[in-house]
This record gives C-alpha cells, structure tokens and sequence, in this order.
C-alpha cells in the first residue's frame, strides 16, 4: 500500500527542477521532533470544522483508492502535479520549501509551521499554500490501522488566471478586511470533495488523464476560488495585487538566496514603499524579510549538507560570512549544530513524509 512509518523522512523532490535556483526547492529533510522549530508557536486552527459524517462515504472510498495506487509514502501520480501521501505512524517534523499548492487530508491529520504560525487541520479543513513558502511539517494522526492519506495538487497559476478571466467577480470568495496571507487552511465542502473525487478517479482509468484530467483541475480550482480562500488565489494570480507584488520579491529571493538584501531594496523589487512591503510580507508569510532570506539559507545549506558537503562549505556556498554564525542559526533552526545534522541525515534510511 506504499505507507511509510516512523519518525526521520528523508529527502525527496517534489516534481522536477525549480525554475529558481534553490537548490532544495520542493526536498523534504527530517528535523528532530523536539527541534526549537517547533517551539513557540501559536497554534491557529481552520474556520468551524465541517461536519464530514455525511461526506465520510465518498471519503472512504477516496482513501480506499489512493491506497491501491500509492506505491511509496509519496507517489507522484500519472495525473500532472497531483501527489499522494500515506503514513501509517506519526511523523517528526519534515523542512521543505513548499510551492503553491493545495491539499486535502482523507484520513489522519497534519500540522505544518510557518514563521509564527502553526495550521493544523485534518479531513474536516483543506489547506491552501499560494506562495513558495519555507515550512515544517509534520504528520500528527496515523496508525497502521487508520494511516494518514492526503491529496496534494500543485497550484498552476496560467490555469488559475485562464479560470478567473472567466468567472464574474461576485462568485469568488471575499477575504475579510486586512491583508491577505500566503497560506491558510479553511472548512472542506460537499462540492470540494466531489471535485477532488473526480481527479482521484483517473487513477483508476489513465487512459482518461489526457482528455479529462485538465477540467477535472479546473473544477477543483473553480470550488476552490468560490470558498473563503478564493481571494487569497485570486490575488496570486494578478499581476497587480499586493500578494502578486510579494511573491515576485519571494522569487527574486528564491534565485538569489546566497545574497542578503536590505528590505528597502526588496520592497523596490516588489514596487512598494519599505513600510508597506515590510507589513504586507509578514502578513503574507508570517515571517520579516530578513527572517524569510535566512530560511531559505539554512534549506539550502541543509541541502547541501545531506548530499555531503561539509559545513563551512555549506556555510560559504549560502552567503555565510561567518562560519560560527552559521552554526548558532543552524542549530536554533533545525535543533542540531550542521555537522551532528548532517551524520543524522546521511545515515538515515531513505523514507518520506511529504504532502
């Protein structure tokens, strides 16, 4: 059934190459369970739970589907950018680089960290990350009896922008007042789990991927913009928004992650003044600019480290100036200092938790 178990994934990349040049985009590298990652944070639930007694049926018999074709912990599907996810055991904590994407749990449930803000959510709550986000994540409910089962479907914005373009504005769901943030969980809905149901299907008739997996993405996208996280993929979606204007900032950084910016000239970047950029990208990621660019350091100088560089290499090849600053933020990151880190990661069997 390709569940994975135990603590300590390894490394894994999610579809093919960035387009930037993070070298870990989309790797998932374990952290210890008690790392300082973990610590602190505010745990922020979804909207009211929904009710999914009377959708429990319909996800059964998703489960029930992907389990028959999830040939390892983390499958990447015939069907474009959707993944599957199974975990029979509890997970420690997973550091990644998410990519826009969203996710629906069928059974078990999750937590992931994000700057100063943690999102739990199960079958009962989607996720939705519409920026390229430093995260740690961590599966919180399975056994083997009932194992964590989750749909990922990586977020196409050409697609998302063609859906918009067609749909009147008053269809799509309104964000209350305040900035809008990069990454959310909301309460699923009947339609969202039927639209879902139909992508899962063509696992079962890949002869159909071709023809009908494109609407199958639409429809999920379609329910999606109409639910209270429809503003927030709106915004990624057009040029113009503040959302838009942060996640170009976010890939400039992204290709340039071994160079630190002033936040002034980043803001330039994202054509805002330094104030608004400041505001608008802590809302956005929970994370200041410059605690989002040392994230994507340490990813990157982890990377590096489990594919055995040493240290101070790691160190220099990120931007790193000062070989002992590395390790003081290295070790508040990740909860181990990068030489002890990288013997864990380099002796670790090759498991995963991913979506």
């Amino acid at each position: 059934m390709g569940q994975g178990g135990g603590e300590g994934p390894a490394a894994i990349k999610i579809g093919g190459p960035s387009p930037g040049s993070l070298p870990d985009h989309g790797i998932f590298l374990p952290i210890p369970v008690n790392g300082a990652v973990a610590l602190a944070v505010s745990l922020a639930r979804g909207l009211a739970k929904t009710d999914v007694r009377d959708m429990q049926d319909r996800l059964d018999a998703m489960c029930a589907q992907v389990l028959r074709h999830a040939v390892s912990p983390y499958y990447e599907t015939p069907v474009p950018r959707l993944v599957v996810a199974t975990q029979c055991a509890p997970t420690s904590g997973v550091a990644t680089v998410y990519e826009p994407v969203t996710c629906l749990i069928l059974q078990g449930a999750k937590q992931v960290v994000i700057g100063d803000r943690a999102l739990r959510y199960d079958a009962s709550s989607y996720f939705v990350a519409s920026l390229d986000l430093p995260a740690v994540g961590r599966v919180v409910e399975a056994t083997p009896d009932r194992p964590y089962v989750a749909a990922a479907l990586r977020i196409d914005r050409a697609v998302l922008a063609d859906l918009i373009a067609g749909m009147d504005a008053d269809a799509i769901g309104h964000a209350p007042p305040g900035d809008l943030a990069g990454f959310a969980v909301a309460s699923v809905t009947e339609e969202l789990v039927e639209a879902w149901a139909g992508l899962l299907s063509l696992l079962d008739r890949p002869g159909d991927v071709a023809m009908l997996a494109p609407m199958r993405e639409r429809e999920i996208l379609y329910r999606l913009l109409q639910g209270p996280l429809g503003a927030q993929l709106c915004a990624i979606a057009q040029e113009g928004s503040r959302l838009s204007r942060v996640r170009r900032a976010i890939q400039w950084m992204h290709e340039h992650f071994d160079t630190m910016l002033p936040t002034a000239t980043l803001a330039g970047i994202a054509g805002m003044s330094t104030a608004s950029f400041h505001r608008h990208f802590k809302a956005a990621t929970a994370m200041s600019p410059l605690q989002f660019q040392k994230a994507l350091r340490l990813h990157a100088a982890r990377r590096l480290l489990a594919g055995g560089a040493g240290a101070s290499r790691a160190a220099y090849s990120v931007g790193y100036e000062s070989a002992s600053q590395f390790s003081r933020e290295y070790a508040r990151a990740f909860g181990l200092p990068p030489s002890r880190d990288a013997e864990r990661l380099r002796g670790m069997a090759m498991t995963i938790a991913a979506v």
